[in-house]
């Protein structure tokens, strides 16, 4: 009973509460004698989308004028994603510019009824005036379609419809599985001919090399309306974005260096946020702060001097914010995050326990600490949302064939 209550929390916890409604509805189907097969995405919509079909799939549309209605296709809203606040931020970049925007929710399972959508939209992102919908009946009147995940892109590229059809990609989501079907699900999606805009540079290569993807990217921002430099003092304190339930982000890893990192410099508290690690016996001592609300990352991204910030798929939304506070991130070497971002403030190290352990000693050791805070936050103040807002936008229209904007 323990063991099927500790796998039902991993279930909850690293693929949320859709995923697990979907395994216990499955298993008492299976003990009903009427076993099913379950995915995130509806098996109609998985057996229309064959991808050798692909010259078959209607290319974005070259038309005339701007486009007015763009569709966003997204999978069911949770608290906290950084997913959906990521896509509701350039949704409303687009409101802010003239065009009328529609979400449209995909929910082949009906695990989420029309007023606990609206309901989390209220309580956990910042307001849009897009119309949320959970039927497509609409969607054929739009000029731009865009699918945001690997499960969103099945419906987006089997809609009936005149408009262009995009691919909002900010990660590579093949890599969120093991091998098997989702994974080769996921991957499939990246030749339906959808044209991709990706979050970074690394994302738009390896889909144009390793899949024929057109493809174009925009440049992550860094949001100083949240994350700004507030502390010119000393800084006692180390952050570790803890995820244990997201294997990207390399939690035992991470927990091995700072094991490292603690015997070195034990006069540094060690601070975790991400998701909550108090029930873990770690070999060292911690502060748990778990899913930290927004309004107080920043008092804690201020606090701390470092921060180890593993990404092992696509580079992630914190080290930009991080160096906006002040807090200078340790990250793992590679491609997926130096093809993202370069700038100098980054530490890039190889992803061991102890260069990671040495990077974060290097970086507190620094005798003109908070001089270097400072410089890192001033680094990238230039960067903004609303400058990835415009790329994204132009890109668009070029697709389309309408003007871009002076």
């Amino acid at each position: 009973m323990i063991a099927k209550f500790t796998k039902a929390l991993f279930i909850l916890r690293s693929q949320g509460l859709p995923a697990l409604v979907r395994k216990v509805r499955g298993r008492l189907l299976e003990y009903a004698g009427r076993r099913r097969v379950y995915l995130a995405v509806s098996l109609e919509d998985v057996e229309e989308a064959d991808w050798a079909e692909r010259r078959r799939v209607p290319r974005p549309l070259k038309r005339r004028g701007t486009p007015n209605v763009i569709g966003w296709v997204v999978p069911p809203v949770g608290p906290g994603s950084g997913g959906h606040l990521n896509i509701f931020r350039f949704v409303r970049y687009l409101e802010e510019h003239g065009y009328t925007c529609r979400v449209y929710v995909y929910d082949p399972h009906k695990t989420q009824l029309p007023p606990q959508t609206a309901q989390v939209l209220h309580d956990h992102y910042a307001p849009m005036r897009a119309t949320v919908l959970h039927d497509f009946s609409t969607v054929g009147e739009c000029d731009a379609l865009f699918a945001t995940s690997w499960t969103t892109a099945y419906p987006v590229r089997n809609a009936k419809i005149e408009g262009g059809k995009f691919y909002f990609v900010q990660d590579f989501e093949p890599s969120f599985y093991p091998v098997g079907s989702e994974s080769v699900l996921a991957e499939n999606t990246y030749r339906f001919g959808l044209y991709g805009i990706t979050a970074g540079g690394w994302l738009s290569k390896k889909l144009e090399h390793d899949y024929g993807m057109q493809c174009d990217h925009f440049e992550f921002g860094s949001d100083f309306g949240r994350y700004y430099y507030v502390n010119s003092g000393h800084r006692s304190k180390v952050f570790f974005y803890a995820r244990p339930v997201t294997t990207r982000r390399g939690f035992e890893l991470g927990v091995l260096a700072l094991d490292r990192f603690h015997r070195a410099k034990p006069e540094y508290e060690i601070n975790m946020a991400g998701w909550p690690v108090k029930g873990w016996q770690l070999p060292f001592p911690f502060v748990d702060h778990g899913s930290l609300p927004l309004d107080k990352l920043n008092d804690l991204y201020n606090s701390c001097a470092a921060a180890l910030m593993l990404s092992l798929t696509n580079f992630s939304l914190l080290p930009l914010e991080l160096l906006a506070a002040g807090c200078i991130p340790v990250i793992n070497d590679g491609p997926n995050n130096r093809l993202v971002s370069d700038n100098p403030h980054l530490v890039f190290t190889r992803p061991t326990p102890r260069a990671l352990s040495e990077a974060l000693c290097q970086v507190v050791d620094q005798p003109n600490l908070p001089d270097v805070a400072l410089r890192a936050s001033q680094s990238v103040e230039p960067l903004s949302w609303d400058a990835a807002g415009a790329q994204l936008e132009r890109i668009m229209l070029r697709v389309l064939g309408a003007e871009p904007p002076d």
